[in-house]
């Protein structure tokens, strides 16, 4: 387990140092031990040494010949060369760790605020300023950023330890070498990432490896204490080891086909894309991923996990045997008993394959399964054992789990995983898809589906019904839709592969060519709109559009029902120059760039401002599905929505409650502006919020220090006209949010404490009230004498109006040269 002593590390006494704490192999041809080849990496070691600092290059030794099955190497960086360094084995640090009382926040999932982020890239660029970048503690130095900006989640791309240099060389089309920089190609499971802690990421003595897990334990505690959960971002469908021409790190020698899928004659079965796929539902792996899993949440204190490319989770593991071996009979036999009703293995027992091969030790050596023809190798299986055991786990009962729903062989199960009573929730592509296609205007159903996404996507999680192009929906998968409600949605429109949310506005293509591919890797179908321009803008009106656009994106994310996340950098505005798959580059286009962020304090204010927006209204975060007593559809009249393909306007209105705003928001992504009719609201009136036409800070009319109170007033009085009148105008290209307010008269009427209480009440007085457009007639007043008081008070009134003019002017003046 992973509390024991670890195994040594593939490699050579040749290649490093011994150090205290740190187990190398001192094994060498002719001192009477076994093959250098034959020592592996512990799975279960916390802690794993390589290289001393990030992106060195392992020591020159002389290669051996080798006979092409590793014979004849002296250590991996022989055979692989300097990129490949020695792997050692850490000991657990007998120390205590002081979590101060550290608990688990236990967030609701509706609550949360995802904020994706590369741990290297987020402090890595000199501009950070923080004194160790690049690392653990550098995240932590910048916690207070995000803990203002509103996350209260944080789910980390990989932090497990892998190899940055996997995919050192050159690439032909810049000549930037190439990095593993992403890091989903796992070496170690339990262990974190050595060079993302400050003790080896600066360089320094592989001895204090076993420091990395205190560093990554105080970055947990630090988060936690801000009110932020951590999710890890974890890869168990495929590891570093790669295809029959990969190092044999781990899992290869210890127990190649029990650890991966394998073909009859030992191919790889590649559902991964990247060249192996892990045996998941074998019991052995199976309880190695739980225990893995279990060590997370118990000792380092995460709170949920994403599990990238999880659709392979619920593949069935490999089942091939000879045919004409004896036990092909008997363990065939015992893996049809093994199979419950639904047609899946059970848990691990005594019994079953797993206890037939035990028993024989012929069994052990072939170390293979009978082929079953009615579960194949690979086949989705309805009733997963392994995501049954970790839905079901009681240690891991108020984890959160997040699926990548689908894998690279085709299988997509948005919608349908196997979540066991609405434990796991998914990314939701589908969600991504709709709100590109609706707000950059094109033809088609966007308007209907947009209002899907809007509401959490019941079609996906609350109907029973697959669609017909489903096929894993209208077969095994079946049983799990239309149980669900919002939180099973993670919505997001960009997320760590793909177009960032800048990209996504500026440019109609993927410019790919820097990964040294040729331009073919990455998404081909992006449902991107460069919005007149391609790549950098110089018209003014490309880049003004872009803004409104990028900010449209952010409200339909924000005012969403489901679970939001946000990508490191979207809030400022990080651009990748078009590369939407830049896992490869370890420079600024994979930082986040913190002096750009304080220059677009505008942007990154609209997204705070969004985010509190959020939290301060409950109505925009609901556990179920909102009916038609709490949302009503609009379109350019109150009440009748324009559901065709040439749509492009989409209003709501969400009824609030004592902590909620009744708010009205509306999207038009036309050409034209849309002068809309507001719905009646039965008290108060309605007040401009959000307007994404309007520069910053005027797109969000709330006081802060880069808009005073005044301005405010000022830029809602000029609202104020449309509004009394029962009309807003939504630009092209813009959305808008208003707010149910007190009007003017019901917040300035003070009660008279000696009118009897027989006195009509204020709700009967609305009842009484005219409808819109109708004159109220009322008694005729004498003018009351002017007193000295009341002409003072004419005079200040007047004073204030004349300094109101005066603003507005100033501020009138101020937007015009924005719009120069």
């Amino acid at each position: 387990g992973p509390g024991a002593a670890a195994a040594s590390g593939a490699g050579s006494s040749k290649v490093a140092e011994q150090r205290p704490g740190v187990i190398f192999n001192n094994a060498e041809e002719g001192e009477g031990g076994p093959p250098v080849r034959d020592f592996l990496l512990d799975p279960y070691a916390v802690a794993i040494a390589s290289r001393a600092r990030w992106g060195h290059l392992a020591p020159e030794v002389p290669r051996g010949g080798g006979d092409g099955d590793g014979r004849g190497y002296s250590s991996i960086t022989d055979r692989f060369g300097p990129c490949w360094a020695q792997h050692a084995c850490c000991l657990p640090s007998l120390e205590d760790f002081d979590w101060e009382g550290d608990r688990p926040l236990n967030l609701k999932m509706e609550d949360l605020v995802i904020y994706e982020l590369h741990v290297r890239g987020f402090t890595q660029h000199p501009s950070s300023g923080v004194e160790h970048p690049g690392t653990y503690l550098g995240l932590t130095e910048k916690l207070d950023y995000l803990k203002d900006l509103g996350v209260n989640c944080v789910e980390l791309m990989p932090v497990n330890e892998f190899n940055e240099l996997e995919y050192y060389e050159v690439s032909p089309a810049n000549g930037v070498y190439r990095y593993n920089v992403w890091g989903y190609s796992t070496v170690g499971f339990f262990a974190p990432m050595a060079r993302y802690a400050a003790c080896l990421g600066e360089g320094g003595d592989l001895g204090r490896t076993a420091e990395v897990v205190r560093e990554f334990k105080e970055m947990v505690k630090a988060c936690h204490q801000r009110g932020i959960e951590v999710v890890l971002d974890v890869v168990f469908n495929h590891t570093a080891e790669g295809n029959h021409q990969g190092p044999c790190l781990s899992f290869r020698g210890l127990g190649n086909r029990v650890y991966y899928m394998l073909a009859p004659q030992g191919e790889y079965y590649n559902y991964s894309g990247c060249g192996n796929t892990v045996n998941c539902n074998h019991p052995v792996t199976r309880e190695f991923i739980l225990d893995c899993l279990r060590y997370w949440v118990v000792e380092m204190h995460v709170d949920g996990f994403r599990f990238d490319l999880a659709s392979i989770l619920s593949r069935n593991h490999s089942s091939w045997i000879q045919e004409d071996h004896p036990l092909s009979s008997s363990v065939g036999s015992a893996a049809r008993e093994a199979r419950g009703p639904s047609g899946s293995a059970t848990a691990p027992q005594a019994g079953g394959v797993a206890g037939a091969m035990a028993a024989n030790p012929a069994a052990q050596e072939l170390d293979e399964y009978v082929h079953d023809e009615d579960q194949p190798t690979g086949k989705p299986l309805g009733d997963p054992p392994l995501l049954r055991a970790i839905s079901t786990d009681p240690i891991l009962k108020d984890t959160k789990l997040i699926a990548e729903a689908w894998d690279c062989d085709g299988l997509n199960q948005v919608g349908s995983f196997p979540h066991y009573g609405g434990r796991w929730s998914e990314w939701n592509g589908i969600f991504r898809d709709n709100v590109r296609n609706f707000i950059k205007g094109s033809d088609g159903p966007w308007a209907g589906t947009f209002a899907g996404a809007i509401c959490g996507s019941p079609d996906v999680y609350g109907n029973p019904e697959p669609g017909e192009g489903d096929w894993w929906g209208n077969n095994d998968g079946r049983m799990w839709r239309g149980t669900r409600g919002p939180s099973a949605s993670v919505n997001f429109v960009t997320a760590h592969d793909g177009f960032t949310l800048a990209d996504l506005v500026s440019y109609n293509s993927k410019h790919n060519e820097p990964n040294g591919e040729q331009n073919n890797d990455g998404e081909q179908h992006n449902n991107s709109w460069n919005c007149g321009q391609e790549g950098k803008a110089e018209e003014k009106s490309v880049i003004k559009l872009r803004h409104k656009q990028l900010r449209n994106f952010a409200t339909a994310l924000f005012v969403s029902q489901g679970v939001p996340m946000l990508v490191m950098g979207d809030e400022y505005g990080h651009s990748k120059g078009g590369n939407n798959n830049t896992y490869c580059h370890d420079g600024d286009i994979n930082y986040f760039q913190w002096n750009v962020c304080e220059r677009q304090k505008g942007l990154v204010r609209f997204f705070k401002k969004l985010i509190r927006l959020r939290k301060n209204n409950p109505s925009l975060r609901q556990s179920a599905y909102m009916d038609g007593s709490r949302i009503q559809w609009h379109g350019v009249k109150p009440g009748e929505p324009d559901w065709t393909d040439t749509s492009r306007f989409v209003a709501f209105s969400i009824k609030g409650d004592v902590e909620s705003n009744d708010l009205y928001i509306a999207f038009n992504s036309g050409h034209s502006q849309v002068v809309a009719e507001l719905p009646i609201l039965e008290s108060g009136c309605w007040d401009a919020t959000v307007d994404t036409s309007k520069p910053a800070p005027y797109d969000f009319l709330e006081s802060d220090d880069m808009l005073g109170e005044v301005e405010v007033m000022v830029a809602k009085e000029q609202c104020r006209a449309y509004l009394d009148d029962g009309f807003y105008p939504i630009g092209p290209y813009s959305c808008v949010i208003l707010k149910r307010v007190l009007s003017k008269d019901e917040s300035s009427e003070l009660e008279d404490f000696s009118i009897s209480s027989c006195s009509i009440s204020k709700e009967a007085q609305r009842g009484t009230r005219t409808k819109r457009g109708a004159k109220a007639k009322r008694a005729p007043k004498k003018a009351p004498k002017k007193t000295q008081r009341a002409s003072e008070e004419d005079k200040s009134l007047l004073k204030a109006l004349d300094e109101n003019r005066r603003l507005r002017a100033i501020l009138e003046e101020r937007q015009r040269k924005q719009d120069m």
